[in-house]
């Protein structure tokens, strides 16, 4: 062994993470910060961990074994990591390292008693915590137990929890090593641990302690409750003292054990109120020198505190870099998008250059700063208003936050008087013939793109893409476009109120407004039943689909031709993903892949409708919604000519029922433009990656999903890039993927979700919102990734949120419950279209529903019952 096998805590920090683990390496900071007392200790290295299991006979066997294991076969796990645990024990510690163990034992004190801590170079990371993935042993007393523990700390490393955590969070097992901190034993009079955010809303100016008596393993394993301290701006501002029964104590001789309190000093705090305030000073600091809020555990001995460990909380959601100190609010996008997944720096720098109006990235979603347009009177009922429309839980949310006292002037007791969709007068609108006027001007736009993008390459490419963002912007915000689409809301929001108000009928428009024409997304749905139309009758064509998933994208359509009836089955695909293939799931996000980049991704959406439906289900379907409708608009005006000033509310009707078939198809069309651009922006970048790749800049063309825009130009430019900013953007991306953006997010951290403020729904049901009249039941198949979904007909989807590319499974489906939504969101257009019931904006809805579960949607009243 060398003299590297065994460091001093001192002589460490986070430079050191390699040799000593995420652990070792925070104590050896956290020893260097001013006013930090951290129990004396030093570290036995990775590499005296890596020479050791060199000698455990078969490790890489094993290990081998192990990475080829599925994480969810428990079984197999348990057993294979219990039999790697048992060989590294059993491996003896080598005399060298053994000796240097022993005599940084005697710089702690002769009999020091100790505590032995793993220490894995995978842990207290910013984007994994591990936080009691590995193994920790108090009081332990002597060199020869303070060498057995070690070896059990170097064991620990292959827990089960552990093994699954690092194959959950995409870490190989072989990448990972562990070190081990000895420290000496702190006997402390009160434990705990200090968040210096909270944990629950994500408040970074909320710090919250947990106390207790004695050691803080009475509070990790549950065995009391803690005393919790709220702490801000330097005052305890609320306390909840526990009856701590119990408490963990240090023996003597080495080991703990439980003790009872004494029943009259239960309920007396484990710190006062100035104690509590001074700890989270000393967490401030310590958060201030990480760059990030803490977890911090702590020891109260001889009113002194000391810190055994911080690390990261990783589960707060990160916060805009408005680059000020004032309040901000902020509102998801991907709750209006319908895209809640984290996005790649290309993919959401594109769409900040593209949008309408600025938007501010954290952790791989992107907000709308709201913060003036709810300071301002005149602006903060409209913007409710649109968001109560959009998202009633964003609304609430909002709500929410305008009731805290000094972040926003309080809302007005009024809202400014101004136009409204509702009420009896008919608004205004344009004139139907304006959309085929738009659709073509959308179309000569992008055709143009198209031509002469073509001419364009390296720096050359990125200058005319910034321009041609300009049209994108330009096509879009055409106030022509504004009123088309608006037209379509509003006169939907005015026959459902108005409806309501002379007929007592709730969502009367959604039977209205079945198979209306022109919606590019529900025909995008029906177009691929004609699809299937010509593939059910081959038999060799739908084996072929059946194993896509086996078949390379590149090559897919190539090998469907070779197959019988394979050229006629190749050309009807072609020719849909000439019209669609620019879609795909997530499509707001340009480094998503395109149906046209993965073909394969339509075989089983292709697969159900071939199962589940007859020839000519497409012009069926349609006819069967528009005959529907005109009935129902037959029996509307007919019911309202039997009532007082019958016929002028029949002829008012009548014109916002026209309205309404004529505008509501294009809601869809604008973001069909949009993805439309972005697959000849992304074919475009694509070409240049590649040359990129080819001149060795960079190992695979897409590496440059995690460059933005600029950087990506800048990368062009120079011929050069930062491959280290690239890893560290991978890195980060898999970690935003753990987390749930909220639908509002404050300056100070906090996540606010909103809530229903409604007494009309069933014990037990799923509250949500109501886009889609009618009731049905069935079985519930939850379905997070579209191209695993393996629909039977009359089954309900249940999934997270829908974008336009889902309506390709509509057809196949009986009802829609989604976890994201509101009333003009894609999915609810195309649900009403098809005439599905649905409800929208459940929270929890794919983990509170089981798959397979029978489930009652209430689509016209917005709730789901589960049923037994």
């Amino acid at each position: 062994m060398t003299d590297s096998s065994v460091l001093d805590l001192q002589d460490v920090d986070e430079t050191r993470a390699d040799s000593v683990g995420g652990k070792g390496a925070h104590l050896g900071a956290l020893s260097r910060i001013e006013g930090i007392r951290v129990p004396d200790g030093f570290c036995v290295t990775t590499d005296a961990f890596r020479r050791t299991i060199a000698r455990t006979p078969s490790l890489g066997d094993r290990l081998d074994q192990l990475s080829r294991l599925d994480p969810d076969d428990r079984d197999a796990v348990r057993t294979l990591s219990a039999e790697i645990r048992r060989s590294i024990e059993e491996t003896a510690v080598p005399d060298a390292l053994a000796t240097e163990i022993t005599r940084a034992l005697g710089r702690l004190g002769a009999g020091a008693a100790c505590a032995v801590r793993s220490s894995a170079t995978a842990e207290d990371l910013p984007t994994a915590s591990f936080a009691g993935q590995q193994d920790t042993y108090l009081n332990v007393v002597g060199p020869a137990e303070v060498l057995r523990h070690v070896s059990r700390c170097w064991a620990s490393l292959f827990t089960e929890r552990a093994v699954v955590y690092r194959r959950r969070n995409g870490i190989d097992h072989r990448t990972v090593q562990m070190a081990v901190v000895v420290q000496r034993m702190v006997l402390p009079e009160a434990s705990g641990i200090l968040f210096t955010a909270d944990p629950v809303t994500g408040n970074r100016k909320t710090a919250t302690v947990d106390a207790g008596f004695g050691l803080g393993e009475a509070l990790v394993s549950g065995l009391v409750n803690p005393d919790v301290f709220t702490v801000r701006h330097g005052e305890v501002v609320a306390r909840k003292i526990a009856a701590k029964q119990r408490a963990v104590h240090a023996l003597p001789g080495g080991g703990t054990r439980e003790v009872e309190i004494d029943p009259q000093q239960q309920e007396r705090p484990a710190l006062t109120d100035e104690q509590a305030v001074r700890l989270v000073d000393l967490g401030r600091r310590i958060e201030a020198h990480f760059g990030r809020p803490q977890d911090i555990e702590w020891c109260l001995a001889d009113d002194g505190f000391q810190i055994v460990q911080s690390r990261p909380i990783t589960t707060l959601f990160p916060i805009p870099d408005a680059g000020d100190q004032e309040d901000h609010v902020y509102v998801s996008v991907g709750h209006q998008q319908m895209m809640t997944d984290a996005m790649k720096p290309l993919g959401y720098s594109m769409w900040q250059l593209t949008a309408m109006v600025a938007m501010h990235e954290a952790g791989g979603r992107l907000f709308v700063d709201v913060t003036q347009r709810l300071a301002s009177p005149e602006s903060r009922a409209a913007l409710l208003d649109v968001m109560g429309k959009g998202d009633p839980l964003v609304r609430d949310a909002l709500e929410t936050v305008l009731d805290r006292d000094g972040l926003l002037p309080p809302a007005p007791d009024a809202a400014p008087a101004g136009p409204s969709a509702h009420g009896d007068a008919v608004p205004d609108g344009p004139e139907p013939d304006i959309v085929p006027e738009l659709i073509e001007r959308s179309r000569s736009s992008v055709a143009a793109l198209e031509r002469d993008i073509r001419t364009k390459s390296g720096p050359a490419l990125f200058d005319f893409l910034l321009e041609a963002f300009e049209e994108h912007r330009r096509v879009l915000g055409d106030p022509l476009n504004f009123r088309a689409i608006m037209a379509g809301m509003e006169a939907t929001w005015w026959l459902n109120d108005q409806l309501l108000e002379w007929l007592g009928e709730k969502n009367a428009a959604d039977t209205l407004t079945l198979s209306a024409p022109g919606n590019i997304t529900s025909e995008m749905g029906l177009a691929l039943l004609d699809v299937a139309d010509v593939v059910r009758p081959r038999p060799e064509v739908v084996a072929f689909l059946r194993d896509a998933d086996s078949v390379d994208d590149a090559v897919f359509l190539d090998e469907l031709a070779k197959v019988p009836g394979g050229s006629e089955a190749r050309d009807a695909i072609e020719g849909y993903l000439g019209r669609y293939g620019m879609r795909c799931a997530g499509e707001i996000d340009i480094t998503r892949p395109r149906w046209s980049e993965c073909p394969t991704t339509l075989a089983p959406a292709i697969l159900d409708n071939v199962r589940n439906f007859a020839p000519g289900a497409a012009v069926q379907r349609f006819e069967q919604g528009r005959r529907k409708a005109l009935l129902k608009e037959q029996d509307v005006l007919t019911r309202l000519r039997s009532l007082p000033d019958g016929q002028r509310k029949a002829d008012e009707a009548k014109r916002m029922i026209d309205r309404v078939r004529a505008f509501i198809g294009y809601r869809e069309y604008p973001k069909y433009d949009i993805v439309s651009r972005y697959f000849v922006y992304k074919q475009a970048l694509m070409a240049e990656a590649e040359r990129l790749v080819r001149a060795g800049v960079l190992p695979d063309k897409e590496d440059v999903f995690y460059l933005t825009f600029q950087e990506l130009r800048d990368a062009v430019r120079s011929n050069q890039a930062d491959g280290r900013l690239i890893e560290q953007r991978k890195e980060a991306f898999r970690s935003y993927l753990a987390l749930t953006p909220p639908r509002v997010l404050t300056s100070d951290g906090e996540a606010v979700s909103g809530a229903y403020r409604r007494d009309d729904v069933p014990e037990g049901a799923l509250a949500g919102l109501p886009v889609s009249a009618g009731t049905v039941e069935g079985r519930a198949r939850v379905v997070l990734d579209m191209a695993q979904a393996d629909l039977e007909a009359g089954d309900i989807l249940v999934t997270a949120f829908t974008d336009p590319s889902w309506s390709t499974l509509f057809v196949g489906i009986a009802g829609l419950v989604t976890e994201v939504g509101g009333l003009m969101t894609h999915g609810a257009v195309i649900a009403r279209e098809y005439g599905l019931p649905a409800v929208v904006g459940v929270a929890g809805a794919t983990r509170l529903i089981r798959d397979g579960q029978r489930i009652r949607v209430h689509g016209t009243d917005g709730y789901v019952e589960l049923l037994p």
